[in-house]
């Protein structure tokens, strides 16, 4: 397991991708309007509209709420590790599923109720 990225969830990405080209001095790889991603190695931020987690409905991180953000890892089998991980999780968000960019991702919550995604992306991607 890597880890790879935090995720800010906001209702303003151009607002907040600007801010953090100026603080970082690099361009976000923006893929999507509703998602921009700082990279630096293996570890990235991540900024993201609060579209792309509302199909995790009441569940979904929101800017006004506490602690706007997941903690993510790069996996290479999402379907394995959740089957590893199954008999600790206490709050599953989501069970593996192919998210609409290809990603497939497992949604749980930590002990403290931070959000953590266990993703793998496309082949080659």
């Amino acid at each position: 397991m890597a880890f790879s990225s935090i995720r800010i969830i906001t209702d303003d990405v151009d607002r907040l991708v600007r801010f953090y080209e100026l603080v970082t001095g690099t361009v976000a790889s923006r893929p999507a309007p509703v998602f921009a991603e700082f990279r630096e190695g293996a570890v990235a931020l991540a900024i993201a509209d609060a579209a792309t987690v509302a199909m995790l409905g009441d569940d979904a991180p929101r800017p006004s709420r506490g602690g706007p953000a997941i903690i993510e890892f790069a996996v290479d089998d999402v379907d394995g590790e959740f089957d590893r991980l199954r008999d600790v999780l206490t709050d599953v968000v989501l069970e593996p599923t192919t998210m609409p960019w290809g990603n497939r991702s497992t949604l749980f919550r930590d002990p403290d109720g931070t959000l953590v995604n266990l993703f793998s992306r496309p082949a080659g991607s």
